[in-house]
């Protein structure tokens, strides 16, 4: 059988090219497609325990079993793109979540979550500044697995509103080039008390980024970085690890 392969953020890099096309036996399984990609691509070795995979958008283990024409997805730490990264257009919108490309409007979100019952609503405004590891920042890019990344973000918004005492939770986050100032990602979380509010968007941001495939590259004066990525939470598995851990 044949998997496609994608290779995101900075292991597009690594692998010289931004897919594959990979022929397996029967019921190979996601271990054993990682096992071949070591070998076309040495230097994936050096990233044994920090990729994760996902299988059709969901992340997989090592002994998920891969069916004919399967998307299998490389993804290094998140959080941390030089170009978008799926083939999706943006925006993309689901009940409590947006990828855009334009500039966000926090005053829009506001209107539309806030109602008379609400005693408090929480904000995160994520935003660009203008430094980073010790050196001028000029812009920053973003660029996402972008139907995963939707799909995880609202995946979150449904677990904050069974998690949280809260009535309502909005999550807008930027993709491509933004400049300094600009919102890169926006959450407002609507709750009849402030504590729950605060909890639930602080719970928010800190999961966004350790789990929603979505990148940056700083560019500085002297050149660009890939951002550091957040390491991934351990209930999501990573490439090279066994079956059982």
């Amino acid at each position: 059988m044949q998997v496609r392969v994608l290779y995101l953020g900075m292991l597009r890099e690594i692998a010289g090219r931004e897919r594959d096309v990979v022929q397996l036996r029967d019921q190979a399984s996601v271990g054993d497609l990682y096992t071949e990609l070591q070998q076309r691509i040495p230097k994936l070795q050096d990233f044994r325990g920090a990729i994760a995979l996902a299988v059709n958008y969901e992340y997989a283990d090592a002994a998920a079993t891969l069916q004919e024409d399967d998307e299998v997805a490389l993804i290094p730490p998140v959080s941390g793109g030089s170009r978008a990264e799926a083939v999706a257009e943006s925006p993309l919108t689901s009940q409590h979540a947006s990828l855009v490309k334009e500039p966000i409007a926090p005053e829009a979100i506001l209107t539309q979550i806030k109602r008379p019952e609400d005693g408090a609503v929480a904000m995160f405004d994520g935003i660009v500044r203008n430094n980073s590891r010790g050196r001028r920042t000029l812009y920053l890019d973003y660029s996402g697995y972008e139907p995963m990344a939707l799909r995880k973000v609202e995946q979150l918004a449904t677990e904050a509103l069974s998690r949280f005492a809260i009535r309502d939770v909005r999550i807008v986050h930027r993709l491509g080039r933004l400049q300094i100032g600009e919102t890169s990602v926006y959450i407002a979380v609507s709750a009849a008390h402030r504590a729950a509010a605060f909890d639930a968007c602080r719970w928010l941001i800190d999961t966004l980024k350790t789990t929603v495939p979505i990148w940056k590259k700083e560019f500085f004066e002297d050149g660009a970085v890939w951002s550091d990525g957040e390491p991934f939470p351990p209930d999501i598995p990573r490439a090279g690890e066994s079956a059982s851990k």
